[in-house]
């Protein structure tokens, strides 16, 4: 595969880059990828001194690159922004907010910043901030979602911007990755694919709640009050649902947030896949089999290649 933008801007092989997911996305997973020749990123969620545990466990287990992505909406953002500048962290992805206020400090600190993004609107906006690309981000994924599908958002996306568009949602193995680059994009971001990866530390019940999802297994929650989620349907997804539909007047109700309180963590760590969120997006009904990260990267790739191959014949 020739090289992209996107390859020469992150120093990677493949232009493809592991999503930062968050309690999920350790020093393990991100390594792995990176050294299968994509970009690894580790998830900045969780207490400061974790987070730099791990990016220093990655530097001390790789010599290729690997990012953090950063959620803009947690408690500790601030504390993780100056964290990747102190541990000479090459790249950020930032989700859930405006990474406007820390741009200045990254690039002095030559950090290459990537938001994810779900409308055409904030993508020229990050472009306006120097963002050297951006993440589009289509409602198919799993976890915090926008409004419009990949198909749609990225070439319009494509159309208006000057700098890299990396695709995410709904991407899976190499016919995504061929369909987003005849889209206009110069990456993908996959994370779905990659919970089922070998070296993902998340709990076997999740792993195995991925494997078994159907292409209808996925669910939307949280419309209701603007901040939707896309996960796999279990107890926890029917009980919130049931909520919204009863508080429709009253989208701020406690009883929703309670239910949702520690629901990803739940997963994650405890394996409870009934009462935790099993975050994944619809590509799970895809996802059959737990690889390596190189075996994914290395699959994705070369079914890409066959897929141009086919349209050149």
């Amino acid at each position: 595969m020739k090289n992209s933008r996107i390859t020469e801007l992150l120093n990677i092989q493949f232009p493809i880059i592991q999503g930062g997911m968050a309690w999920i996305s350790d020093a393990s997973l991100a390594v792995a990828v990176s050294e299968a020749g994509g970009l690894g990123i580790i998830t900045g969620v969780g207490p400061t001194d974790v987070v730099r545990e791990e990016i220093r466990k990655a530097k001390q287990s790789t010599n290729k690159p690997f990012g953090v992505n950063i959620m803009l909406m947690e408690q500790n953002a601030g504390e993780i922004a100056k964290l990747v500048c102190e541990e000479k962290v090459q790249v950020v992805t930032t989700g859930a907010g405006s990474p406007a206020q820390y741009m200045d400090m990254w690039k002095e600190h030559n950090i290459k910043v990537i938001p994810v993004v779900p409308s055409v609107a904030i993508a020229k906006r990050m472009e306006k901030y120097k963002a050297d690309a951006v993440i589009v981000e289509g409602m198919e994924a799993g976890g915090h979602i926008g409004q419009l599908t990949t198909m749609s958002l990225v070439p319009q996306v494509v159309d208006v911007l000057d700098i890299p568009v990396i695709a995410a949602g709904g991407i899976g193995d190499g016919r995504g990755l061929a369909a987003s680059i005849m889209l206009g994009a110069e990456g993908v971001q996959m994370g779905t694919r990659f919970l089922v990866a070998k070296e993902c530390t998340v709990h076997k019940n999740y792993k195995e709640k991925v494997l078994k999802a159907r292409d209808i297994d996925s669910e939307i929650t949280g419309a209701s009050t603007s901040h939707p989620i896309r996960s796999i349907r279990n107890k926890l997804t029917r009980e919130y649902l049931k909520l919204e539909k009863s508080n429709l007047n009253n989208i701020h109700d406690e009883s929703l947030k309670k239910l949702g309180k520690g629901a990803l963590k739940r997963a994650v760590r405890d394996g409870d896949i009934e009462n935790g969120s099993v975050m994944a997006g619809q590509i799970a009904g895809l996802v059959k089999k737990e690889q390596s990260c190189k075996e994914i990267i290395d699959e994705i790739i070369n079914e890409s290649i066959k897929c141009f191959r086919r349209v050149n014949e």
